[in-house]
């Protein structure tokens, strides 16, 4: 007797997925300087990297890296390699999203896609390039991905899901210090959460940094003989530079 029909149980009865794709939503801050006589803080948009499709279904169109998995790896070890085949990039971080199980979500058949997604800095992606079933590979802000373009499969609600959970990562964790350099005003921190939430208003912005709760996570910038360094790169008037210690909150460090 076979293990799959022992003690009447037969695995014949149950259809599996006709395929277990792995997707992966990678973000990034793209910079620019402003073209401005004053000085002033760059120019910083969220970004999602999409491949364009060369091959049916939805030939043409833009979706997220991705593909089947192998019984030999794991979903995540096929996300990785998805990535890296389809797009040039590798050795990145990613943390699981959601499963994505809607029935028709794929033309193919009973296709069940888990996804993943990761936030990196743009030097990692800067040698991206289009390979295997991807036709092209490009860098789009995160509203022209959701309001814009025609995605494939249901690649607009994975990358709305990302990027709630992007958010809460930010909020909560030392995220920011990855698109900030080791010393940096509270104006840049800002910023950088900006961008991740455009909504995001804290008055008292400052003021919640230095509680108690939160005291251990930033501390100022001293220069050799123990004073605090401020900097003029961004601003006409100095301002104090920070730097994070390398402790992680309990709990959200800015809201």
């Amino acid at each position: 007797m076979s293990p799959s029909e022992n003690n009447g149980y037969s695995a014949k009865r149950y259809r599996t997925p006709d395929g277990a794709p792995a997707d992966i939503v990678i973000f990034t801050i793209v910079s620019s300087p402003k073209n401005t006589i004053q000085k002033s803080l760059p120019l910083r948009e969220l970004q999602v990297m999409l491949i364009q499709r060369k091959a049916w279904p939805f030939e043409g169109m833009w979706a997220l890296p991705g593909g089947f998995s192998k019984e030999t790896e794991t979903l995540r070890e096929t996300a990785m390699r998805e990535l890296e085949e389809e797009t040039g990039v590798e050795n990145v971080h990613c943390q699981y999203l959601n499963v994505y199980s809607t029935p028709g979500r794929d033309p193919r058949g009973w296709i069940i896609s888990h996804a993943f997604f990761s936030m990196v800095r743009e030097e990692l992606l800067q040698h991206r390039r289009a390979a295997t079933d991807a036709a092209d590979v490009r860098l789009f802000s995160v509203d022209e991905a959701l309001e814009s373009l025609e995605l494939a499969f249901d690649h607009r609600d994975i990358i709305r899901d990302a990027l709630d959970k992007l958010k809460e990562e930010v909020l909560r964790t030392t995220l920011a210090k990855q698109f900030l350099p080791d010393e940096f005003t509270l104006g840049e921190l800002y910023q950088v959460i900006r961008t991740i939430i455009p909504s995001f208003q804290e008055d008292n912005f400052i003021r919640k940094l230095k509680t108690t709760r939160r005291q251990g996570i930033l501390e100022p910038a001293l220069d050799a003989e123990g004073a605090p360094v401020y900097s003029t790169q961004f601003s006409q008037r100095p301002a104090q530079l920070f730097r994070f210690t390398g402790n992680e909150p309990e709990w959200s460090i800015y809201g």
